[in-house]
């Protein structure tokens, strides 16, 4: 595997993501932020942050699929987020477990959150991008 995922002494140990990731990998593979859009371009879960989230994760692990990787292979996620604030965080996590259990694994790579004015498209709530590290 090319990536270890660290909780170093004297930081906090964060449930959702660890703080530092360790590549040995050869191949950088960089995913552009993904949206809430399924296959044909269609807004999954117009409205709602948990559904766009989930779609947004199927989408990065479609992503890896097509050049042989998975979420293992994940060292960084970036999180946008359409006027984002503390309240939101249950949706988010909500989004993020729903799609760990339908991908069958447990994506903690180190992760940042921003909170943004707007995305692509008015119905679009987050956009998530990923880098991975194979080989």
């Amino acid at each position: 595997m090319a990536i270890t995922l660290v909780n170093p002494d004297g930081l906090p140990k964060i449930d959702v993501y660890r703080q530092v990731s360790i590549a040995s990998g050869s191949r950088l593979v960089f995913i552009a932020g993904q949206v809430a859009w399924d296959a044909e371009g269609v807004t999954v879960g117009e409205g709602d942050l948990t559904s766009q989230v989930e779609q947004c994760y199927l989408n990065i692990a479609t992503a890896l699929a097509e050049v042989g990787g998975s979420f293992d292979d994940v060292a960084k996620l970036t999180f946008y987020v359409v006027d984002w604030t503390p309240d939101k965080m249950p949706a988010l996590l909500e989004g993020i477990s729903r799609a760990a259990a339908r991908l069958e694994v447990t994506p903690v790579p180190p992760a940042t959150l921003l909170g943004v004015a707007a995305l692509d498209a008015p119905d679009h709530l987050v956009e998530i991008e990923a880098t991975a590290i194979l080989d």
